[in-house]
């Protein structure tokens, strides 16, 4: 298997020209009769080795974080140790250094791009609380405080990793740790130092948390299509830098949208069933404009829980689930199978001018033309 970045830096380095990496896009895309865009490659393993590696890089961050652990000081008799955060941080940069960048594995350099920006949080949050003193930490503001001042380590961390090592993964993880940022300064500015004193107070710091969340969720996917606007052919390590910058943003979307609508706290009613689905239509237009699956994935266990109090309303206890999976699953394969065809309709329906910012609709018979 490879993938588009494994074709980009083959041209690079002159393994191949830039029309023979064109001509094999072309041949893959009419070998499978759907254009190489609408395809969403991304690389996660390279073989087995790449399982083999990740369960022993693993094995081996479990390992050094424990033995941080031990070391003093704490935060109490067995609490954490911010050496073990730092520990882990130290050893998956250099595991990167012959993984990610001499042996350009996939799957380990995800992990190793995780446990470094986790170690590094890990290690300045126990770093503050142990320099302040824990006794400080027994309201809200200091400890969103320190998540925020670790989330800003963090991202720094990673941008650095992202300039020595380039993992497409990375530029996600750095978005995530401004998206933690704002929302644990967000946080210490609205919580009271005692928490909250009513259900409805908790409430109401709820709703604007999960407001700011669905603001930085929408402001991430804008940030996504820039990357992929860049690279509207998807032949680049950017298609792959976008891929999980949907994947991050996702998530901040649907849950906020669907949080807000009840659905998390079990209230659905025969109309609040019809606004989900409706909802996930909306998701499924947009996700087929972009070409990107993400939104449908993340919004994927409501609308079935959404379906099955439908089902369940409606008389059909027994084989509610059953329904709902045969529905759900029959709709999700019938897309997957006409996806270029249901995305073409939806592009061409677009405004020209948002059209051509879109990733491409018909690159394969070009791509072959030109071959």
């Amino acid at each position: 298997m490879y993938s588009e970045s494994d074709l980009e830096a083959a041209v690079a380095a002159g393994a191949l020209t830039a029309e023979q990496a064109d001509r094999l896009r072309a041949f893959v895309a009419e070998s499978r009769r759907s254009p190489v865009v609408d395809e969403e490659s991304f690389r996660l393993l390279t073989g087995f080795n790449d399982i083999f590696v990740a369960i022993a890089a693993a094995t081996l961050l479990i390992a050094v974080g424990w033995i941080g652990q031990t070391l003093p000081p704490h935060l109490d008799t067995n609490g954490p140790s911010p050496f073990a955060g730092l520990f882990v941080a130290v050893t998956a940069w250099g595991l990167a250094e012959y993984f990610t960048k001499r042996r350009r594995m996939a799957l380990p350099s995800i992990l190793l791009l995780i446990a470094f920006v986790g170690g590094l949080t890990m290690a300045t949050g126990f770093g503050i609380m142990l320099a302040v003193g824990e006794n400080r930490f027994e309201s809200a503001t200091p400890v969103m405080l320190t998540l925020a001042a670790s989330a800003v380590v963090a991202g720094i961390g990673a941008l650095l990793h992202w300039r020595r090592f380039r993992v497409p993964i990375t530029v996600a993880a750095a978005t995530g740790t401004v998206v933690a940022f704002i929302v644990a300064l967000v946080a210490s500015a609205i919580v009271p130092a005692g928490g909250p004193e009513t259900d409805a107070d908790a409430e109401r710091i709820n709703h604007i948390l999960l407001g700011v969340v669905l603001v930085l969720g929408v402001a991430t996917f804008l940030f996504a299509m820039w990357w992929d606007g860049s690279d509207r052919e998807r032949t680049t390590r950017r298609s792959d830098v976008a891929f999980w910058l949907h994947l991050l943003a996702a998530p901040m979307i649907a849950h906020p949208v669907f949080a807000l609508l009840g659905l998390t706290e079990g209230r659905v009613s025969g109309a609040g069933a019809a606004i989900v689905i409706a909802l996930y239509i909306l998701f499924g237009l947009v996700a087929l404009a972009v070409d990107r699956r993400a939104l449908l994935v993340s919004a994927l266990a409501y609308v079935l829980y959404a379906l099955e109090s439908l089902f369940r309303d409606y008389g059909a206890v027994e084989l509610s689930i059953a329904f709902t999976a045969l529905v759900i699953g029959s709709a999700l394969l019938l897309l997957s199978a006409f996806w270029h065809n249901a995305r073409r309709a939806v592009v061409r329906r677009l405004p020209e001018a948002l059209g051509e910012r879109l990733p491409v609709v018909d690159r394969a018979p070009a791509a072959l033309a030109a071959a």
